[in-house]
C-alpha cells in the first residue's frame, strides 16, 4: 500500500448539501482529506460547510484551506476548530495564512508577520492546552481537542516558511516538487526552526500540489496564461512560486510574462510545479516526489483560473477513483 496521505481542495461553488455530497464522493474515491477555502464573500461559511461534511463522512480529515487571521480572532478560530473536532473526532485540522481573496473582498490588508506569529502561538496554546496569551491578555478555551489538533501555516515565500518553522505545528507549502526548489525552501524552514530552538524534523510538511488531468495542450495553457487580469497563473496564489521554479533551474523572464513560455518550457514548469497529465502520469509524479523528496502528505490544488475557480474538481476526483488511487495503492 502507498504511504501517501493525499487531500484535495473543494471550492465553495455550490450549496452546502451539494458540497457535503461531494465530500462523500472524495472519501469514496480514496482521498484522505478535504480542504475548503474560507471565503466569506461566497455567503457559505467554511466551518458550517466542514460541519456538514463531518456529519456526512466517516474517516477523511477536514480543514479550512485556508483561514485568514484578519477577519477571525484566534479564540474564534480555536472555538470553531474544537467544534469541528467534536463532530469529527481526530479529523479536524486548522490551516491559517495572512489572507488573499478573503481579506481582499473584506477591504482589508493581509496579516502582518509579527501578528501572525502571535496568532500561531495563541492558537497552539488554546487548541493544545486550553489557554494562551494574545496581545497581552490571557485567553481561555474551556473545551479543546488537545495535541491531535494541528495548527498549520500555509506558506510559499521565504519569510512565511521561516515563520512556520518558528511557530507552527507544520507547514502547508507551495514550493513545487523539484528537488532543488524544495531544498531551497526547506533551508528557510530550518532557519525558522533553529531560531526558535526547535527540531525541524518535528515540523509537519504538507506539500501543496497543483494538479490536473488532461491533454498536453490544455494543461500548457496554465503556465502560458493568466489566472485573472494582472495575475499570471504561475503567480497565483503566490508570486513566490516563480522563485522556487527559478531555484529549480528553470529560466523564466523577469518580470514574468506568460506569453514568453514555450511549449517545452510549459511542460518543464508543470513537471517541476505539480502533477499534471494523464491519470497515470499524475500518479507516477506523486510517487516520484515520494522517492525524491520524502513526500508523505500532499494537498492537491486542482488547476483553475478565475473564470472557473468555483467549479468542483469532478474530473480529477473521478480519475483518482478509477486510476490514480489504485495505482498508488499498488506501490
Amino acid at each position: 500500500m502507498s504511504e501517501l496521505d493525499i487531500s484535495i481542495r473543494i471550492p465553495l461553488g455550490h450549496p452546502l448539501p451539494d458540497l457535503a455530497d461531494f465530500a462523500v464522493r472524495c472519501e469514496a474515491a480514496g482521498f484522505d482529506g478535504v480542504g475548503i477555502p474560507d471565503h466569506h464573500h461566497t455567503g457559505r461559511d467554511a466551518y458550517v460547510t466542514l460541519s456538514a461534511m463531518a456529519l456526512a463522512t466517516q474517516r477523511i480529515r477536514l480543514f479550512p484551506a485556508t483561514s485568514n487571521t484578519v477577519t477571525r480572532h484566534p479564540l474564534v478560530l480555536a472555538s470553531l476548530l474544537n467544534s469541528l473536532d467534536e463532530l469529527a473526532p481526530g479529523r479536524a485540522m486548522l490551516t491559517v495564512a495572512p489572507g488573499f481573496l478573503s481579506v481582499e473582498k473584506a477591504g482589508a490588508a493581509p496579516e502582518r508577520r509579527a501578528r501572525l506569529r502571535e496568532v500561531l502561538l495563541a492558537l497552539r496554546g488554546l487548541l493544545h492546552e486550553g489557554h494562551a496569551e494574545f496581545e497581552g491578555q490571557p485567553v481561555h478555551l474551556d473545551n479543546c481537542p488537545g495535541e491531535r489538533a494541528e495548527v498549520i501555516l500555509l506558506a510559499s515565500g521565504p519569510k512565511l516558511l521561516e515563520l512556520a518553522g518558528e511557530a507552527a505545528d507544520g507547514v502547508m507549502m507551495l514550493v513545487g516538487l523539484h528537488p532543488d526548489g524544495v531544498a531551497a525552501a526547506r533551508r528557510h524552514l530550518r532557519i525558522g526552526a533553529e531560531r526558535a530552538g526547535r527540531d525541524v524534523s518535528e515540523i509537519e510538511e504538507i506539500f501543496i500540489v497543483p494538479a490536473d488531468v488532461g491533454d498536453p495542450a490544455a494543461l500548457r495553457a496554465y503556465p502560458q496564461g493568466w489566472f485573472r487580469e494582472g495575475h499570471p497563473w504561475l503567480s497565483y496564489p503566490s508570486p513566490s512560486t516563480l522563485r522556487w521554479l527559478r531555484a529549480s533551474g528553470l529560466e523564466l523572464a523577469d518580470p514574468f510574462d506568460p506569453a514568453s513560455v514555450s511549449d517545452g518550457q510549459a511542460d518543464a514548469i508543470l513537471d517541476a510545479l505539480g502533477a499534471f497529465g494523464t491519470p497515470e502520469q499524475v500518479a507516477d509524479r506523486l510517487l516520484r516526489a515520494k522517492d525524491e523528496l520524502g513526500l508523505r502528505r500532499a494537498f492537491l490544488f486542482p488547476g483553475h483560473t478565475w473564470d472557473n475557480h468555483y467549479e468542483l474538481p469532478a474530473r480529477l476526483v473521478e480519475a483518482w477513483s478509477e486510476v490514480i488511487g489504485p495505482r498508488l495503492s499498488q506501490q
